[in-house]
Parts: C-alpha cells; sequence; structure tokens
C-alpha cells in the first residue's frame, strides 16, 4: 500500500501550473489519477515532475464520443479535477450539473485564478496577477523597491494546486462518512490571502507596517535576512526569539556588543545590518557553516538548484529523488505506516489510451474506430 489515498481514482483535466500540481499531490500519497489529454498533445514539459505518476488518456472532448468517454471515466471516479475558465466545462457538456448527475458522490474540484464569480472571473491572468490582488505581492521585496514576485509558488502552488489538493481530500472525507460529492471553487486569489494570514494579524495587531522591507519577516529586521560571503555566496539567518539570537551573536563574537544586542529596537536595525554585511563577508560560506550550521542559531547556507540535492541532511532524509535520470523533489510530507509513491517518470500523453479503454469495457476494434475518427489518441 502506497499512500493514504490508496483507493481512490482522481480525473484530470489536463492543464498547467497548479492543476497538475494538485494531481501529482493525489498522486504522490497513493490516488490513482487518470489524466485526460487533448488528442495529439504535446507536454509542455519533458517529463515534469508535476505530471509524474499518473496514467494519462487522449480523448478530443469537442465531439459527442468523446465527451460520453469523459462522462464514463467521471461515473466511476471518486473525485475530478479541472483548471478552465468558469463555463468551459459547462459548455462541453461536462459541467458539475451532469457530473454529479451521473455520479452524486463525485468531489468535482475547480482550479482557477479569480474563481467561478466576481467581476475578474472571465479575465486571464496568471500568479502574480492573483497575488497582487489579494494584497500578498505587495509584501515582498525590500523597502524602498517595488514589489518582487516569489516566483510563481504563492499564487499557483501553495494557494492553488495546493489549497485543491486539501479541498479535495476533506471532499473526499466528506463523501466516506457519508455525505455528497459538490464542487470545489478554488481561487489562487483567494488561497495566496489565506497562505497570508499570519501578515493579516500582525497588521490588524500594530505589529505589521503596510510597507515592504521594514517588518520582522520580510528582510526588515537585520536577524532574519541573508547575507554574501567572501566567496560570493550567501547564508540565510532567521534568529528571531531571544535565546536564539543571543547564542546567535555569541558564535559571531558579538555577544558583547551594544549595537547588537539592541534586538528589537528597529532604529538600530541599519546599523546592525551594515554591521553583518561587513562580518559575513570576511569568511567563506563553507567557513560560516563551520561556525553556525546545525546550531540553534537559526542558520542556513543558501544553497543552488544544483547543491540542494548534495547536502548531507536532504541526502540523509531523501528530500530528493532521481527519477530517469532526472533530478525533483520528493513526495512529502512522509506517514508512518502507508508510506508515499515512489515518483515514476511522466508518461506521454495519450500513452496508456489502449488499456483505459479496455477497463472501460470496450472492445478492440470499438477502439480501432475512436482513433480513426481522432476521438481518441
Amino acid at each position: 500500500m502506497h499512500g493514504p489515498l490508496s483507493g481512490l481514482r482522481i480525473v484530470e483535466f489536463a492543464g498547467i501550473g497548479p492543476g497538475p500540481f494538485c494531481g501529482m499531490m493525489l498522486a504522490d500519497h497513493g490516488a490513482e489519477v487518470v489524466r485526460i489529454e487533448r488528442v495529439g498533445a504535446a507536454p509542455v514539459l519533458d517529463a515534469s515532475p508535476l505530471d509524474r505518476s499518473r496514467r494519462t488518456i487522449g480523448i478530443d472532448t469537442k465531439s459527442e464520443e468523446g465527451v460520453a468517454l469523459a462522462r464514463r471515466l467521471a461515473a466511476g471516479a471518486d473525485g475530478l479535477i479541472e483548471g478552465f475558465r468558469p463555463g468551459v466545462m459547462e459548455r462541453l457538456g461536462l459541467g458539475p450539473d451532469t457530473l454529479l448527475g451521473d455520479n452524486p458522490k463525485l468531489v468535482y474540484g475547480r482550479m482557477t485564478g479569480w474563481g467561478q464569480d466576481g467581476p475578474y472571473a472571465q479575465a486571464a491572468g496568471h500568479d502574480i496577477n492573483y497575488i497582487a490582488l489579494s494584497g500578498m505581492l505587495h509584501t515582498c521585496g525590500r523597502a524602498g523597491e517595488k514589489p518582487t514576485p516569489p516566483v510563481n509558488y504563492l499564487g499557483d502552488f501553495a494557494g492553488g494546486g495546493m489549497m485543491l489538493a486539501f479541498g479535495m481530500v476533506s471532499a473526499l472525507l466528506h463523501v466516506q462518512r457519508g455525505g455528497e460529492g459538490q464542487v470545489i471553487d478554488c481561487a489562487m486569489t483567494d488561497g495566496s490571502a489565506l497562505i497570508g494570514a499570519i501578515t493579516w494579524g500582525m497588521h490588524a495587531s500594530g505589529m505589521w507596517r503596510d510597507e515592504r522591507g521594514v517588518n520582522l519577516l520580510d528582510t526588515g529586521a537585520p536577524f532574519y535576512e541573508t547575507y554574501e560571503t567572501k566567496d560570493g555566496k550567501f547564508v540565510a539567518l532567521g534568529a528571531i526569539e531571544p535565546h536564539f539570537y543571543a547564542l546567535l551573536l555569541e558564535r559571531l563574537g558579538l555577544a558583547g556588543d551594544e549595537t547588537m544586542r539592541a534586538q528589537m529596537q528597529t532604529g538600530r536595525w541599519e546599523e546592525q545590518r551594515a554591521l553583518l554585511t561587513r562580518l559575513f563577508r570576511m569568511r567563506t560560506r563553507e567557513e560560516w557553516c563551520e561556525i553556525l550550521e546545525g546550531t540553534d542559531a537559526c542558520f542556513a547556507p543558501v544553497l543552488s538548484l544544483s547543491e540542494a540535492p548534495r547536502h548531507p541532511h536532504n541526502a540523509a532524509r531523501g528530500t530528493f529523488a532521481e527519477v530517469a535520470g532526472r533530478i525533483q523533489p520528493a513526495p512529502a510530507p512522509r506517514y508512518s505506516e502507508t508510506g508515499t509513491r515512489p515518483p515514476e517518470q511522466a508518461a506521454a500523453p495519450g500513452a496508456d489510451t489502449q488499456a483505459i479503454l479496455s477497463e472501460l469495457g470496450l472492445e478492440a476494434g470499438e477502439i480501432a474506430r475512436l482513433r480513426e475518427g481522432g476521438v481518441v489518441g
């Protein structure tokens, strides 16, 4: 048994970004995920980790027979995820009213940027736009500088794909406890706002100024910051609590420095930052690791993508996996009893069409006819 979701079947309509991330999470944790691709589709990324560990079938969902096949798949599934603009699935004849009519226990997950309704619902957008509207992009960046997008982690994956995976599991649990299926409206704007809950709480309590780069956790504080080392690399500090901060000062040889001891005096933060900047440039990253790594000083080296998989801690925990000769993050979190599914290389679009149609009860001649007609591929 690989994963606590073993035994569940999910139908995923192919997309990019947060939808596939949700599908990856469900598959990593044991669900059987069948991905519906366009006939003749090419992968967005070659062997992407986001597409790993699922089977894939090519269906022309703009044809009547293709829609009928998709409905048959959904009728035998526990859940479905899709990431089209609002109304697209309804126009295809695959909307929630239709599919929950076929299968009342179905959990129907909808992934969008703006949500199923609201003034922006039909507008195009990407992660940067969704986190801009939620207020979260405003918080990312350094003092006096323009907002800096945190790649597309905050909207697409934390506030989108991960949020939908949580919603799917919650709704599937509701069904297993005797409830009915339902629709999940997962919007990246909503999700990214929720990811920022601590910021909203601190702001309401007067502990967070509505400015970038001047607060405790946004590089305003010199003890929650990155510093360049002598060899042009970087280290990261996060010594917030007084006892951790005291240990950091001791390790840095600054325990008696009056300026540095004034940890929470914000008026002295820039002076402290300047001192730490000069200090960290005096040694290489490796030398600082020898002094600080593994202590309660809340320190870590800033590792590159090529370095991270080789770090002893990540290697010991198996944080990364090699799949078909390529490095990718391993499934997380870990379970004491069920484990997780070992990552499998992403299949080519439509690679499992024949097998999946056979499981639906179609004979070889019927499958051949559908192939020739371009309904499947």
